[in-house]
Parts: C-alpha cells; sequence; structure tokens
C-alpha cells in the first residue's frame, strides 16, 4: 500500500507544472471516451486540484466558496460528465481540455446550474 502513496505523491509533484496537468486530464479523458469510467475522471481532477494548490486555493482563483466548489468536484450522485459525453458522443464530437486565461472563468454559471440540479433531484426523490 505504501508504493501508491509513494506513486500519488510523485503524481501531485508532477502535475503542479500546468502544462503537465493539462496533458494528463486529456489522456483521462480520452480514456474516458473509451472506458466511460467517471471515476477516474473525478479522482484524476482531484489529484490535480491537490497538485495546483488544492480546493482552497482554486476557490481563490476562481473568486468563488470553498464548500461550493468542493461539492461540484465530488458531485458522484449524477456526474456531469457521463451526460455531456453521451450527448457529445451522439453529435459526432468529444471532449478536450485546453488552457484557458483566469479572467475567462465562470464557475459561477456551473455553480448555478449544480444547485438547481440539486434541487431537482431533491424534488424528484420526494
Amino acid at each position: 500500500m505504501r508504493k501508491m502513496g509513494i506513486w500519488r505523491e510523485y503524481l501531485i509533484e508532477k502535475l503542479a507544472d500546468r502544462e503537465r496537468a493539462i496533458n494528463y486530464l486529456q489522456a483521462i479523458l480520452e480514456d474516458y471516451q473509451i472506458f466511460e469510467d467517471s471515476t477516474v475522471v473525478l479522482r484524476s481532477l482531484h489529484t490535480v486540484v491537490e497538485a495546483q494548490g488544492g480546493i482552497s486555493e482554486l476557490a481563490k482563483q476562481a473568486n468563488m466558496n470553498p464548500e461550493i466548489l468542493r461539492k461540484i468536484i465530488t458531485n458522484e450522485d449524477s456526474p456531469l460528465i457521463d451526460a455531456l459525453t453521451v450527448v457529445l458522443k451522439a453529435l459526432g464530437y468529444q471532449l478536450s481540455i485546453q488552457p484557458t486565461h483566469p479572467e475567462n472563468l465562470n464557475l459561477e454559471a456551473y455553480t448555478d446550474v449544480l444547485e438547481t440540479q440539486n434541487t431537482s433531484t431533491q424534488i424528484a426523490e420526494n
């Protein structure tokens, strides 16, 4: 089990480099499009977030509440990536990771969508 810890530490160290993190996530998405395992995508995203400074640091960069960001990247109830992939596949498209500039981030819009999904799920369960 210790070897896994060493591997994760090594991976986090390497993924601190933005270019390596982008390439890693692109490879994970390519793997997802073949095997459709959203758990791997979520775990990989957690690893990159940790390597890039953690949830608190990312939340500061995105100008949002860390708890909301934590909910976004740990939402396993209905992984958005699964639904998005089905639609994109039907259209003949696929997901891709591209670098962006911080001023182009709009995580507030995604937060609103996530909150609406959670409200809809709670209503449907009642």
